[in-house]
């Protein structure tokens, strides 16, 4: 393969994105591609950790007060910070939990920013053309309804970040609801965008037919 190809997992809180990219790489890597991961917010990071104060509102000020572009700065940062010093060309493929997506999808969402236009066009000018961000040649959403998704976020348990709890995103249903139709709408909007359905008649698919629904989705890229 002469150029690392770039695939981004997004999808609203509890869709199975760790558990999927996981699946991806093993398989990936069993073809003998070198196969790099990458996963945001990095909250042990100095971006990351001043996003995981908002989220769990740590320092007095919630993320959900944060006006809609300083709330993306910080994501964004994180990113552009974790992309220093790695040279994720040495790897076949990239793998990315949460990228660029979910900053234009959940800065646009929030009970604020509700009558507010989404901030999509500006989140793709800072992160890719202004902080170099590198563009991923592949989006794929996990489309998991909103009572699934609450009740895998349940089962996460302890997170270093939050402990037992939900952040401030994840404990708001309707930012959930408006996260996961933004998500559809971005993908109608994006040529780089693939939806992965992960319900059939209302339950959840199994890891494996969703595993297999996301390799063949990459496969057409690589």
């Amino acid at each position: 393969m002469s150029e690392t190809k770039i695939i981004a997992f997004e999808g609203i809180d509890g869709t199975g994105k760790s558990v999927q990219m996981e699946q991806l790489r093993t398989r990936l890597e069993q073809r003998g591609l070198t196969v790099g991961v990458l996963s945001f917010p990095d909250y042990d990071s100095f971006f990351g950790g001043c996003v995981g104060r908002y989220l769990t509102k740590k320092d007095g000020v919630s993320a959900s007060d944060v006006d809609q572009r300083s709330m993306a700065l910080w994501f964004a940062m994180d990113r552009w910070a974790a992309f220093q010093g790695f040279d994720y060309r040495r790897f076949d493929v990239l793998l990315i939990n949460r990228y660029v997506l979910s900053n234009a999808v959940y800065q646009s969402i929030r009970d604020r920013d509700v009558d507010q236009p989404d901030i999509l066009d500006f989140v793709l000018e800072l992160e890719h053309r202004q902080l170099k961000l590198p563009q991923p040649d592949l989006y794929l959403i996990l489309d998991v309804d909103l009572s699934a998704a609450q009740d895998n976020v349940t089962k996460k348990g302890y997170r270093d970040y939050v402990g037992d709890e939900k952040d401030e995103y994840e404990k708001q249903d309707s930012i959930q609801i408006r996260a996961r139709a933004k998500y559809l709408s971005f993908g109608e909007r994006l040529s780089n965008v693939q939806v992965i359905p992960c319900m059939e008649d209302g339950a959840l698919l199994p890891i494996e037919a969703i595993a297999q629904r996301v390799y063949a989705a990459a496969e057409a890229i690589l």
